[in-house]
């Protein structure tokens, strides 16, 4: 009887939600490969070094793992386009242009060039193939100091609806979605809250966030992801808060 093998590729999976959403996905028996710059101690999960900021060196890896994976029955093929990075946080005129660059080079530019390859190379899978953006309310709202980080998560959004607009009308074409994990203890919100408030006028609601508990852990971020995309309710397309669910 052969095997057939539930598979996610996480980015960034070694720190934060990406962390979580490795070894929540693990405990569910699918196999799980996480591709960041740091290997960390995660149970049953495949960990490939790889720095997503540089592109042919991404490009180079995913293609070798995709060759890797295509050699096991793949029941079903996930990638979650998490791994980001918030930049610098100050007005635009403040920030210097390899920072932009940079940012929008791990946020937007790597996610597009990651998804690219993903729809191509496993073209040949029959079952579901699916894209999942972790994206932010960020994309919709304008935080001054965050003028980059917004404008990525924006791009990542427009993206979701694009790839779902491409591949609805194929045989078996990728599902992609957008999901906003709310507000998330983070290493990212310390360094919010470690901002000077003439960079990030918004700072006192974040550190009020953190004293009155109501920052999301990341297991329940990764708990509420994983629930909502077992129970195959959204559209292609869809970009939804977790709050919701």
């Amino acid at each position: 009887m052969t095997n057939y093998m539930n598979t996610i590729i996480i980015t960034g999976g070694s720190k934060g939600i990406g962390k979580a959403l490795a070894e929540k996905y693990a405990t569910e028996n699918y196999k799980v490969y996480s591709l960041s710059r740091s290997i960390v101690d995660l149970q049953n999960v495949t960990q490939i070094s790889v720095d997503l900021s540089n592109l042919q060196e991404t490009t180079k890896t995913f293609t070798m793992l995709f060759e890797e994976i295509l050699k096991e029955e793949v029941s079903s093929i996930t990638l979650i386009n998490n791994a980001g990075r918030l930049g610098t946080i100050s007005t635009l005129e403040n920030i210097d242009a390899e920072d932009i660059a940079k940012t929008m080079q791990l946020n937007t530019t790597t996610p597009l060039v990651l998804s690219s390859l993903f729809i191509k190379l496993s073209e040949d899978i029959k079952d579901k193939r699916q894209i999942i953006n972790i994206s932010s309310g960020a994309a919709q709202s304008p935080y001054e100091g965050w003028s980059i980080y917004c404008t990525s998560k924006a791009a990542i959004d427009m993206m979701t609806k694009t790839i779902a607009a491409e591949q609805n009308d194929k045989e078996n074409g990728v599902k992609c979605v957008s999901m906003y994990p709310g507000v998330v203890d983070t290493n990212m919100q310390t360094h919010i809250r470690n901002t000077d408030k003439t960079d990030f006028k918004n700072l006192d609601r974040f550190i009020e966030l953190k004293e009155t508990n109501q920052l999301f852990t990341t297991k329940f971020v990764a708990e509420t992801i994983f629930k909502v995309d077992i129970e195959n309710t959204l559209n292609s397309g869809d970009i939804v808060d977790i709050r919701n669910f």
